[in-house]
């Protein structure tokens, strides 16, 4: 391989820049040519394509976002976008590319390696740490400490006024964000979309609280859980408990953003790194990740099909540490 390109995918996550910069020095240190991809897939159509140089990814280790941009994409959907995407980088002479996003990501490069022979490596970028083949996707732990940052402020208020607080955090499909800032903000319970919403328990549990004194609460929901997210359930709590003054807090994209955690800097480091060399390699169709501090391959179908099980350990732990 002389010439490899490189993009990013789907949501943001903090931590894609120290990928990017990674990839690029990781590449000109083996004598490979990089051409960035702008706007993902979108890019990949309209030959929206720079060179990379290792000046180019000077002083972005620790900004969040993605320099190259990230869209999701309709027209690469299509078998005519597909191709002029082939077109494009056969003309640009890009011999393999690696591609940093989630599952929708990883789909699209599967299919279009399945197509056109393109070699492609994956590396998991995505917040809600929902890939199966490693222990933690780049952006996961950053959005974990803004979450905390922001629930220990909410705690503040919250103990001022004897308010119960339902706090909405990103997780569609999987309470990994949930599940996890809930147990470093010490909430009252954990809502998630792989469990069983149960209000009567719920109501239960902060009625045994309130007997106990507590003043005020929280309660961290995942947006993806059954109950249809935290204004959903503030209302049938307060319908049938309103010794509480409920509020809703809803973090949104505040997740996504923000100066990488140290963690998702030295991972997005190392799967930068190896994502380069297992694509010289000639590995292809292929996630690298990371498992039990070791760098390991997962062909993409198996990275996105296999759902990533929450610790019921940690759903345990949330319960016991709640009375």
């Amino acid at each position: 391989m002389k010439k490899i390109g490189i993009f990013t995918s789907g949501g943001d996550s903090s931590g894609m820049n120290a990928c990017i910069r990674a990839v690029v020095r990781t590449a000109i240190y083996n004598g490979v040519e990089v051409v960035g991809i702008n706007r993902g897939y979108n890019g990949l159509v309209e030959n929206d394509f720079i060179e990379l140089k290792s000046h180019s990814v000077a002083n972005i280790l620790q900004k969040g976002g993605t320099i190259l941009k990230s869209a999701r994409s309709k027209i690469f959907y299509t078998k005519e976008g597909r191709k002029t995407a082939y077109e494009n980088l056969t003309q640009a002479g890009i011999d393999g590319v690696i591609a940093i996003g989630g599952d929708g990501t990883f789909t699209g490069a599967k299919i279009f390696n399945e197509e056109y022979n393109i070699p492609f490596i994956g590396i998991p970028g995505t917040i809600d740490n929902d890939l199966y083949g490693t222990d933690e996707t780049i952006g996961y732990d950053t959005a974990l400490n803004t979450v905390v940052d922001a629930v220990d402020k909410i705690r503040d208020t919250a103990s001022s006024h004897n308010r119960l607080f339902f706090v909405e955090v990103m997780g569609k499909d999987a309470g990994f964000i949930a599940l996890r800032s809930g147990i470093g903000v010490g909430a009252e319970a954990v809502l998630v979309p792989e469990t069983k919403t149960y209000m009567d328990k719920l109501i239960a549990k902060l009625e045994a609280g309130r007997r106990k004194s507590k003043t005020s609460g929280i309660v961290i929901v995942a947006e993806g859980d059954e109950s249809g997210g935290a204004f959903e359930i503030a209302k049938q709590v307060k319908e049938k408990f309103d010794f509480y003054d409920i509020r809703v807090s809803i973090l949104g994209h505040m997740q996504r953003g923000g100066k990488p955690s140290v963690r998702d800097r030295v991972l997005a480091s190392q799967l930068g790194f190896s994502a380069v060399e297992n694509l010289l390699a000639g590995e292809t169709n292929k996630m690298v990740g990371m498992v039990n501090n070791v760098v390991v391959l997962t062909p993409f179908e198996k990275a996105i099909k296999h759902n990533k099980e929450l610790n019921p350990n940690l759903l345990k732990l949330v319960e016991v540490l709640s009375i």
